[in-house]
């Protein structure tokens, strides 16, 4: 007599209320095994979501299953059992190796004959597709929230949901705290501790009760929403939600935050090109120091007796920015390229769109000699040797010219999008060379280059990719505009 576990299961992410609860799966399960006759071995009950895989009790019926403990499912409906590809391949492996004799539903009907596996397979399907179309539901949902302005989820701090409109409002409490708290950090007298101690005796708290952390003030200070706007996506958008506070006193805050991390111990000066050079000679580290009211960088010595000696920082800023004028673009250089990229992606859709249809064309066209290779086969004009051997051999061409349309595909004109970008970053180190910003300069060295040495006062640089090819480019060029054998150096590698 076939051996059964009864599996039922419910999630919360299942709002269909047709769905029966686990109580009353159980209680129908065993009604229909009774009238059925069916011999359940064990009741196995799990709350957890089937999109996905890993469900723990499921994996240890399979486990089970296919150790020989029961060769049969009993469960309300397939949706119960697998709601993702994985899963539902799962089963009908199992029904495939003989694993699995039998599979009972109250709702729905099977058996182990072709037929009864492909409906299976729909059943799968359809719950899957419901899952998915889900998801998409909900994420469309929260885009025409976004698109309306407003902001989803919990309200935060100082603000409510309104339950009836689905909207976020001000806290009667919490919101005139709030501005508050920006009007106080914004005089610049409050480190964010002595803020939060403020705060707090105003009566600035969570909704349980407890104290805010300072972290949790600064992540305050940080939020567009108390302004008006909000983050979605990484992305920000205005909302329609009321502001706590305007956005010029939002900015003040941000610059008084800048201002106080920036602010350096007392005796202590900011080096921004620490840590970035090693010495030419030896290879220890560049360190800094301050003399007469200038910064100096000097090798450490660590290592060995080292002949290398100071430099001026505005000497090596002077040298950095040489460096990256090296692999610049002037505005006029870099509008003429952008026009003849442009112009050739328009040129190239055309002839991708045929090269693509083409390699369709000929996976079309194996797969029709590999049915007719079939049907030769099966009306015994080719012995099974000859046909294993040539359809090996179509099978093989089909494959790769499947993957060179994916790779096509995967593709495509993305390296003309990259060598766009690349020539825009490009133009914007001739903007960092030629700034004052020391900051800037030292992460465009960053960007562009590799093992920056320093020696005999001078800098040295290795350009990576496509970088060095810009590098030899500019300088064949010698004031000219980019010679097309360097323009299409750094294109070809772009185009990998």
């Amino acid at each position: 007599m076939t051996k059964y576990f009864l599996y039922a299961r419910k999630s919360t992410d299942e709002p269909d209320r047709q769905i029966l609860s686990i109580e009353a799966q159980i209680t129908e399960l065993k009604e229909f095994a009774e009238r059925e006759n069916l011999n359940i071995v064990e009741n196995l009950i799990e709350s957890q979501t089937a999109k996905i895989p890993g469900r723990p009790i499921f994996n240890e019926m399979i486990k089970r299953i296919e150790s020989g403990e029961a060769e049969g499912i009993l469960a309300w409906h397939p949706d119960r059992l697998a709601r993702n590809s994985i899963d539902g391949g799962q089963i009908i492996y199992l029904i495939d190796t003989g694993k699995i004799t039998a599979l009972k539903f109250p709702t729905f009907w099977f058996d182990t004959t072709p037929q009864g596996k492909f409906m299976l397979n729909i059943a799968f399907g359809q719950s899957k597709y419901y899952i998915d179309n889900l998801s998409e539901n909900v994420k469309r949902g929260l885009r025409q929230k976004v698109r309306r302005g407003e902001q989803s989820g919990v309200a935060i701090t100082g603000c409510l949901n309104d339950k009836v409109n689905h909207k976020i409002i001000p806290d009667p409490e919490r919101f005139p705290l709030i501005r508050k708290m920006f009007e106080l950090y914004a005089t610049g007298e409050y480190s964010l501790k002595d803020l939060r101690n403020k705060m707090t005796s105003l009566g600035l708290i969570s909704r349980s009760g407890k104290v805010f952390t300072i972290s949790n003030i600064q992540m305050f200070l940080k939020n567009p929403f108390y302004y008006g706007a909000f983050v979605f996506n990484g992305e920000l958008h205005q909302g329609n939600h009321k502001p706590a506070i305007a956005k010029k006193l939002f900015d003040k805050c941000q610059e008084v935050m800048k201002t106080k991390a920036h602010k350096m111990k007392r005796g202590q000066k900011e080096y921004l090109f620490r840590s970035l050079l090693k010495c030419g000679e030896c290879g220890c580290s560049i360190t800094s120091e301050t003399h007469k009211g200038h910064n100096y960088y000097r090798c450490t010595k660590k290592k060995d007796d080292c002949s290398q000696k100071y430099i001026r920082e505005e000497l090596l800023a002077e040298q950095i920015s040489k460096i990256i004028q090296k692999v610049s673009l002037p505005s006029a250089w870099t509008k003429k390229m952008i026009a003849k990229l442009d112009k050739e992606k328009e040129e190239n859709v055309q002839a991708e769109m045929t090269f693509a249809q083409n390699l369709k064309s000929q996976i079309a066209e194996l797969n029709e000699r590999l049915d007719k290779l079939l049907d030769n086969q099966l009306d015994g004009i080719i012995s099974t040797e000859e046909y294993a051997a040539k359809k090996q051999k179509i099978l093989n061409q089909k494959i790769e010219i499947s993957e060179k349309l994916k790779d096509f595909e995967r593709k495509g004109n993305r390296w003309l999008e990259l060598c766009k970008n690349f020539i825009l970053t490009a133009n914007q180190a001739q903007i960092a060379a030629l700034r004052g910003n020391f900051s800037e300069k030292k992460n465009f060295l960053k960007r562009i280059g590799s093992n920056p040495l320093l020696r005999e006062r001078l800098v040295f640089v290795e350009y990576k990719n496509p970088w060095k090819l810009l590098e030899n480019s500019s300088a064949e060029a010698r004031g000219k505009a980019p010679s097309e054998a360097g323009n299409s150096n750094f294109t070809k590698w772009l185009r990998g």
